[in-house]
């Protein structure tokens, strides 16, 4: 039995009780301008200083969460790791929408945030091509706008996104109930016009409660380490940071693409617009995680094979579903790999 070290111990349960008695640590701390605004949304440069390639990233991130995840800290941020290596890149921050936002539907959003931004970024950067990203449910925004893009995307990256809803292994039985008419969510959108971000996190908590409650445990196990107490409250921050949804996009997520997966039958229009996997002829990259217990890979895997691209890879990773997300400095393997070749 190792020796108990009194001054580790209290250093322990100081670092421990820190997260409710200092001020939370900064995010974001790559610099960046914003060259475009719409309603509560920004698109945000973070230009590198060692320009390699000429092909920009565009990152397109959730409705559910924040952005900042990003690019939480140095040595912890997807950005920092980009720009180091050498690529410009913008972010579609979509903002914390409010209650006025209720109509905002996906259509919306894909036509005059996600494409309006995408040209921004072509003018900014005097790019001929681009490289979008996509990172959970705007993995799945990714792939539906280069369904329907006129833009040139070169590279389409979708990192552990929802895009086959045939066997939802999470909520299935609240898709079962939609899909039979049991349960009428409709209504109930169509009466509160707004989710809350407090209903949106106690949802996503529901899917991850053994993990949310254990990660207390690791806190306190490391408590004494001060950069691992900065790391984990700012991860907590961004957990803990669900933000509204308006019920427009929720009923239409909830509708064509839980009860009747338009997108994966080919069926999805978007603005009079047919939303068809099989017009994505960019290179094409698909990442699911295998721990990750909110999308896992079975809802990301058969996207593959619906597509016209040529150049197309689907990569098994370890981890969860925020590994992705939160890297620094050296790209992971599964990009290092193959995005600079296609960004030349």
């Amino acid at each position: 039995m190792p020796d108990f070290d009194p001054e580790k111990e209290a250093k322990r349960w100081k670092g421990f009780f820190s997260i409710w008695t200092t001020p939370e640590p900064e995010v974001g701390p790559t610099p960046r301008i914003a060259v475009w605004k719409k309603n509560k949304a920004t698109l945000w440069h973070y230009r590198t200083s060692k320009k390699k390639y000429s092909v920009p990233l565009f990152l397109i991130y959730s409705l559910v969460n924040k952005a900042f995840v990003l690019d939480m800290a140095p040595g912890a941020s997807m950005i920092e790791a980009f720009v180091e290596n050498g690529f410009d890149v913008y972010l579609l921050d979509f903002g914390v929408p409010g209650y006025e936002d209720k109509d905002i539907t996906i259509d919306d959003y894909l036509v005059d945030y996600i494409q309006r931004a995408v040209r921004m970024a072509l003018h900014h950067s005097k790019a001929k091509e681009i490289t979008v990203i996509g990172y959970c449910l705007g993995g799945t925004l990714a792939a539906i706008y280069a369904a329907i893009s006129s833009e040139p995307i070169r590279n389409l990256i979708l990192c552990v996104a929802p895009l086959n809803f045939s066997d939802p292994p999470i909520f299935d039985k609240w898709i079962e109930a939609i899909k039979n008419g049991d349960l009428k969510i409709d209504r109930l959108l169509d009466a509160y016009g707004f989710i809350p971000g407090k209903f949106m996190k106690y949802s996503m908590r529901a899917v991850s409660a053994p993990i949310y409650f254990s990660h207390y445990l690791s806190l306190l196990n490391k408590g004494y380490d001060k950069d691992y107490v900065d790391k984990w409250r700012r991860f907590n921050n961004w957990t803990e940071g669900h933000i509204g949804f308006s019920g427009a996009a929720v009923k239409q997520l909830l509708n064509d693409m839980g009860k009747e997966n338009k997108f994966m039958n080919r069926s999805l229009v978007i603005r009079g617009k047919k939303a068809d996997p099989v017009n994505i002829k960019a290179n094409l990259l698909i990442v699911a995680a295998s721990e990750d217990r909110l999308v896992p890979e079975n809802l990301s895997k058969d996207f593959i094979n619906v597509v016209s691209s040529k150049d197309k890879t689907y990569s098994l990773v370890a981890g969860g579903h925020t590994t992705l997300a939160v890297k620094g400095k050296v790209l992971p393997a599964f990009l290092a790999d193959w995005l600079p070749k296609r960004s030349e």
